[in-house]
Order: C-alpha cells, then sequence, then structure tokens
C-alpha cells in the first residue's frame, strides 16, 4: 500500500478539517462494503482453488481413491476428504 499526501487528493476545505482531528500521521481508509471483494478474487485465487477441487471431485466420482489424489495434489487425505464431501 502507498501513501498519498492529503492536500495532494482532497480539497483543502477537507483537509484543514481533518487537521482538526489529526495531524503528521497516517490515516486508513477502508474500502466501502459494497465494494469489498471476498479473499482470492482480485488475484484469481480463488477461482484457481474452485478448479481444482472440482477436478478433485471429478476424479474421485470417476474411482481415484483418495490417498493417491491427496499424493496427487500435495494435500492430505483429511483435506481430500473435506473437499469430496463438501456441500
Amino acid at each position: 500500500m502507498r501513501y498519498i499526501n492529503a492536500s495532494a487528493l482532497l480539497p483543502d476545505a477537507l483537509v484543514k478539517e481533518l487537521q482538526g482531528y489529526v495531524q503528521g500521521a497516517y490515516i486508513y481508509v477502508p474500502v466501502a462494503p459494497a465494494q469489498q471483494k471476498h479473499w482470492g478474487e482480485a488475484s484469481g485465487y480463488r477461482q484457481e482453488l474452485r478448479q481444482r477441487n472440482r477436478q478433485i471431485t471429478e476424479a474421485y466420482r470417476q474411482g481415484t481413491p483418495v490417498e493417491q489424489l491427496a499424493e496427487r495434489y500435495c494435500l492430505s487425505v483429511h483435506a481430500i476428504r473435506k473437499i469430496i464431501y463438501q456441500k
């Protein structure tokens, strides 16, 4: 995260109002709830995990043993079972 000088971004009146509360400090302005993204959405990793989990479930349905799936995907047997039996 990079910092932006408030006087370069905000109107003078708003900068003066903020200075009444805080001066020379960093302020974090959170993202509006309507624009927040869930974990992994910005990078696309969430979608990658969904695809991987679908592949694991499909392979299991086609007869691949849980132990083999665990080895192939570098996951524990317990993690594979959680993926298979979710929902």
